[in-house]
């Protein structure tokens, strides 16, 4: 994930809960099936970074990276742990 960018829903909800929330609701409005992820510099490939301006147009006809929409919320025990 690191040389890539790319972080699993997985791992970003793993991380989530964790720190003490809990998913609520996802949405595919940011998702975009042209980005296959094998880029040769990672998300960075793809715009608006287009790190390396490999195949400018290539990259462009992509556009910008898959992305995941979560939603949290702090779990009540959490909450109540703060009070």
């Amino acid at each position: 994930m690191v040389k890539t960018g790319y972080m699993s829903e997985a791992h970003v909800i793993e991380l989530a809960e964790k720190a003490g929330f809990r998913l609520v609701a996802k949405s595919e409005v940011n998702a975009n099936a042209k980005d296959t992820k094998d880029h040769p510099n990672g998300v960075w490939t793809l715009p608006p970074t287009s790190r390396g301006r490999l195949d400018p147009e290539k990259y462009m006809a992509i556009g910008e990276s898959d992305r995941k929409t979560l939603k949290f919320e702090k779990s009540a025990s959490v909450k109540q742990d703060k009070n």
